[in-house]
């Protein structure tokens, strides 16, 4: 079964919320041995964009959208615990964040599964914490790189807003900005706009371009390239 006809299947079961076809389909990737990035970046997320982009256009109901958003999450928690984190590769502390809704959060959480398969050390928090938190936590534990994903517009006040404080009160110079998530590919050059150091289209994207950027900036002895150029034509 080639893979468009796969996530069409999977896409099926989850609107309408047959989960026991749902954990079969993924449960004979599984027993494929299909390699679990490859079950990230094959299915699990051209199956969630589908039914992003189907939900905007409003051809799916709430109900529909709501069963699949939840049982899908569902696949990829079950999809991480087969993830393998390669130690090898250059090691950078992120902290991530999402925006509050349900389709920002289940897109970054598979970019963090990836990011942390890839050797990074992540701390994820999800969407709807207010930025004097975030902010408190990057003064704090100073990562590397703090990411925002966001799907819909209505996040992009509160992110331009923490970036702006970042860079106003310059507590850690040293950390990158990145951001990701369907808001940022449907408007070009926003990314730079609110001050972003590195962006992506999708958080797959993101998980390519944050590998990339630390194995560019390891020692040239250290430095390990290529493990993610599968990543490249995701969508």
């Amino acid at each position: 079964m080639n893979a468009e006809t796969l996530t069409l299947r999977l896409f099926e079961a989850l609107i309408d919320g047959d989960r026991r076809t749902a954990r079969s389909i993924l449960g004979d990737q599984f027993d494929s041995n299909v390699d679990p990035e490859t079950i990230y970046v094959d299915l699990l997320w051209p199956t969630h964009e589908m039914i992003e982009r189907l939900f905007r256009s409003d051809q799916m109901s709430v109900m529909a959208h709501n069963m699949a958003t939840r049982l899908l999450r569902v696949l990829v928690d079950q999809a991480a615990g087969m993830l393998i984190s390669d130690s090898s590769l250059p090691r950078r502390r992120v902290l991530a964040m999402c925006g509050a809704n349900e389709q920002s959060e289940l897109g970054a959480q598979m970019a963090v599964d990836l990011l942390e398969a890839n050797g990074m050390e992540v701390c994820f928090a999800g969407g709807g914490v207010a930025n004097d938190e975030v902010l408190a936590r990057v003064n704090e534990t100073k990562p590397d790189v703090l990411v925002w994903f966001s799907s819909v517009p209505t996040d992009l006040p509160d992110i331009r807003a923490a970036i702006d404080h970042l860079h106003e009160i310059d507590a850690c110079p040293n950390i990158q900005i990145a951001v990701g998530g369907g808001v940022f590919s449907r408007a070009e050059g926003l990314a730079e706009e609110i001050g972003a150091d590195l962006w992506a289209d999708h958080p797959l994207e993101m998980a390519e371009t944050l590998i990339h950027d630390a194995a560019h900036r390891a020692p040239a002895d250290q430095r390990t390239v290529g493990r993610t150029k599968r990543y490249r034509n995701a969508a």
